[in-house]
């Protein structure tokens, strides 16, 4: 009977200990995870700051931090982190211009009505086109051009380029849009480059900038890619108005059904609240 009691009693106590351990491992977890929480909050609610983060070796993904509405927002990298490659995702000072750029993977109608709204506005544009947009829509590629829109490099086949290493590979992807390019229009490729999926590193920026190029991120973007699950026209304007600031450059895919329903509400909205519209020319001659 004493050797069963003993037993009991070490069994109560083991008991007992995991869980005190577990409930002091679920506080430590809820402590740390509050302070993780607080940090991120505490630094995308910082706009026009610096992370001091330097831009690393490694793969990362262009990401944004915003705070206050009408505010311009942190980036990955700083502004003047940028410019060492010929990068850039917004303009310096409070001078209200926007900058209208478009990720060009495919057509699938929605390309026509934004280029009307921006002739109906006069607003230039810069559409940053893959290899498969040349070959299957030379038409509207045409078009752009021949409205006085900027056409600039997607990469030919939209790979992650941070992944590859030596500049031989990566001009391949450069070059073959651009020989594309004049073969369609007959006029050179603008010199302005957008990582595919918003993925760099400080080697891929380098090589960028090592062929000529000045490389284009961006200040603004909504969820607007997947032709599955398109924002309402009222979800997109929140966004894209609440969001706006001084020398935003904005990010729209030509794919997206709402963006070409709304873009001539939009850019209207835009104006009724100072801003103009200007190229991103802008900057390569800063």
């Amino acid at each position: 009977m004493k050797t069963i009691y003993v037993k009991d009693i070490a069994g109560k106590l083991r008991r007992h200990a995991r869980a005190i351990i577990t409930a002091v491992f679920l506080c430590s977890m809820f402590f740390l995870g509050r302070e993780v929480a607080r940090f991120r909050e505490e630094s995308a609610a910082t706009p026009g700051q610096s992370s001091g983060v330097e831009i690393r070796g490694v793969t990362e993904n262009w990401g944004l931090g915003f705070g206050q509405s009408g505010e311009k927002p942190t980036g990955n990298a700083t502004v003047e982190q940028l410019k060492q490659y010929n990068a850039y995702y917004m303009a310096e000072g409070d001078e209200k211009v926007i900058y209208l750029t478009f990720d060009c993977g495919y057509e699938n109608g929605n390309t026509e009505p934004i280029l009307d709204a921006l002739k109906k506005h006069n607003a230039p544009a810069t559409f940053f086109v893959v290899g498969h947009f040349l070959e299957s829509a030379p038409d509207m590629v045409k078009r752009m051009v021949e409205e006085g829109h900027t056409v600039g490099n997607h990469t030919y086949h939209h790979y992650d380029m941070s992944k590859i290493a030596d500049l031989s590979s990566f001009q391949e992807e450069t070059d073959s849009v651009a020989d594309k390019f004049k073969e369609v229009t007959g006029t050179e490729l603008s010199m302005y480059y957008r990582p595919p999926q918003g993925k760099y590193s400080a080697a891929n920026l380098e090589m960028a900038k090592e062929l000529g190029y000045s490389t284009f991120f961006w200040s603004l973007a909504y969820v607007d890619w997947n032709q599955d699950d398109q924002p309402s026209r009222d979800e997109a304007m929140e966004k894209l108005l609440g969001r706006i600031h001084p020398g935003a450059i904005v990010l729209l895919h030509n794919t997206s059904k709402t963006n070409g329903e709304i873009l001539d509400e939009l850019l209207t909205k835009w104006e009724e609240m100072g801003y103009t519209f200007r190229p991103l020319s802008d900057f390569v001659q800063q």
